[in-house]
């Protein structure tokens, strides 16, 4: 039976020397893996279509047997071009994709979470802030039923107000705040603490989010290949 979703590409690689299999955060089935057949020959009707962070309208076949469905169609909706060459904003979404996935079971829709990851690709295209970055760790946290009990943290009275401020205020209003150093390495170090307490690890990823200063690209934890 035939599918239909919106989806958003995580992670590309190949499978075989003419098809690839495609990882998908997406609204209706939530985090999935799909198998693109054909997709690397130069007449695919795929071509062009599928790359890191690309937001499509896709068809799909699920597999009776694996977690590995079948990509029928796609339709790009938003290529999210302002990404592309500009490792800054590249680095911040590497690393929101990855702490997605690490936090989600394939095939467990979560709607929210797929809206949530979709707003802060848009957000960061415009204004690429570290503040950005800590919002979507805490609203993450918001959706995953983990918001830190600011009583029982030992965090500054400017560090709470700004942990509730970005736990609770529209993206819209996120980049014009203004953090000092201390601020920001304040909540930066707290955030880290938390993640590794309740998630066991953070990407390796995050460290190059909030390095505004690398020069190189960063490393593709999203397993992302030539577009195709």
């Amino acid at each position: 039976m035939d599918e239909r979703a919106q989806g958003l590409v995580l992670r590309i690689y190949p499978l075989t020397e003419t098809s690839l299999i495609v990882h998908w955060l997406t609204n209706d089935f939530g985090r999935i893996a799909t198998v693109a057949k054909g997709a690397r020959r130069p007449k695919s009707p795929f071509r062009g279509k599928l790359d890191l962070f690309h937001l499509c309208d896709l068809l799909i076949t699920r597999s009776r047997h694996s977690e590995l469905h079948t990509l029928k169609e796609v339709s790009l909706i938003d290529a999210h071009a302002t990404l592309r060459g500009d490792f800054d904003r590249l680095r911040k979404v590497v690393y929101a994709s990855a702490l997605v996935e690490q936090t989600t079971e394939t095939d467990s829709p979560v709607p929210e979470l797929f809206d949530l990851l979709i707003s802060f690709i848009r957000e960061i295209a415009a204004h690429a802030t570290e503040t950005l970055v800590l919002a979507f760790e805490l609203k993450l946290l918001l959706l995953l039923g983990l918001t830190p009990n600011l009583d029982e943290q030992r965090l500054s009275p400017g560090g709470r107000k700004l942990i509730e401020f970005l736990t609770d205020a529209g993206w819209d209003k996120i980049p014009s705040l203004r953090m000092t150093v201390p601020q920001g390495g304040e909540l930066r170090r707290f955030l880290e603490g938390f993640l590794i307490y309740h998630l066991g690890k953070v990407p390796r990823s995050r460290g190059r989010a909030f390095d505004t200063n690398a020069k190189s690209e960063p490393k593709k934890e999203s397993g992302c290949n030539k577009p195709v």
